[in-house]
């Protein structure tokens, strides 16, 4: 709710969703044990799932998503190595500095459009980083994809596409990682198993936390010796939990529930953007979002987007400024009524702040 009473919708982000009552209720009837001796049920269950479902040999429960990536950069590298990402991924803007901190890697970025890079952008940066002789420059060691991809707005990876920079990573003897956050959105929005996903990555994780609604957890799998390496990573980052099958719990809930619906996310997503194409001074940068994530521009109405997200929340709505722009992201939270309220606002406070940049340009 706002100050003022009034409910607030929320698209901030996706990882604002709330477990249903039907999650609570699954988590209440949870099965517990000691999850650090690798006896909780409810826990085991989750892993052995999830490393089905992205066909790898084995998993393992983390507490949140950037401890999955922190996790596995450890177990691929070794300080004074160098990993490779598009240079809007989240590895790389938003882990505080969690791989050079930690690991004591450094990061060759990759400039994209939209977060996705050919195997042409990846050899170039490969060469890079051979512009010293080779006893001066760091070794590349492993390359770093994001699913769907944030910052690139909720751009989507396809098969082929990863196919291609997976064959070249192999070729030249890098490992090859995917976040895989909104992996879940990636697979409804392409129709492709997300197996298929992991059979071209060496290590790969879920966000259960994000469109899939689940209070705690992700899932971060590969080969059972990767995941044995991860197992005392996690232990050495104070990741170990005890009784978690409590939140496993509303994870397996979500596989069974909220994986199809993330369709309803993307239809919402869809009909935002198409809306914002049609207000005056909103400039939307995906008109067709591939998921759930809507970036726009709303500064040609005549206000800055800090002031413009100030208005919309005096009216209920909250989103957010990522680099400059607007973000809305869709989730289980937001309805399609929530949608239509969201783009009545926006016409609103278009509408008044050009009505404002037009008085202002009067009177001067």
């Amino acid at each position: 709710m706002t100050t003022s009473g009034q409910r607030l919708i929320s698209l901030a982000s996706d990882t604002e969703t709330r477990p249903t009552q039907s999650m609570r209720e699954a988590i209440a009837r949870a099965e517990v044990g000691d999850e650090q001796r690798g006896e909780d049920p409810t826990v085991n269950r989750l892993q052995e799932r999830v490393a089905q479902l992205l066909g790898k040999e084995a998993a393992l429960w983390l507490p949140g998503g950037t401890m999955c990536n922190i996790v596995a950069v450890k177990v691929h590298t070794r300080p004074a190595d160098a990993i490779v990402a598009d240079g809007m991924s989240h590895v790389i803007r938003a882990e505080t500095g969690g791989a050079a901190f930690i690991s004591g890697v450094m990061v060759e970025p990759i400039d994209t459009p939209r977060g996705i890079f050919t195997p042409e952008q990846l050899a170039r940066a490969l060469d890079r980083l051979k512009t010293a002789p080779e006893l001066y420059a760091p070794q590349a060691r492993l390359v770093c994809v994001e699913q769907t991809h944030n910052f690139g707005g909720g751009a989507v990876w396809s098969l082929a596409e990863l196919g291609a920079v997976s064959k070249l990573a192999r070729d030249k003897g890098l490992a090859l990682h995917m976040d895989g956050a909104r992996l879940m959105n990636a697979c409804v929005a392409s129709g492709v198993p997300a197996s298929s996903f992991g059979a071209l990555v060496d290590s790969v994780w879920i966000d259960f936390t994000k469109g899939l609604g689940a209070p705690i957890g992700a899932v971060l799998a590969g080969s059972r010796g990767f995941i044995a390496d991860a197992r005392r990573t996690k232990h050495v980052m104070g990741g170990a939990m005890r009784q978690a099958g409590i939140a496993a719990a509303g994870c397996l809930y979500a596989l069974d529930h909220h994986v199809e619906r993330l369709a309803q996310d993307h239809a919402n997503a869809q009909r935002l953007a198409h809306a914002l194409t049609q207000i005056a001074g909103i400039t939307v940068r995906t008109p067709k979002p591939e998921s759930n994530i809507v970036f726009f521009d709303a500064s040609p109405t005549g206000v800055s987007n800090a002031a413009f997200l100030e208005a919309l929340s005096a009216r209920g709505i909250r989103m957010v400024q990522v680099r400059g722009e607007i973000r809305a992201v869709t989730h289980l939270d937001v309805s399609e009524k929530d949608v239509e309220a969201a783009i009545r606002a926006i016409e609103d406070v278009a509408a008044t702040s050009r009505t404002s940049g037009r008085t202002a340009g009067a009177r001067s």
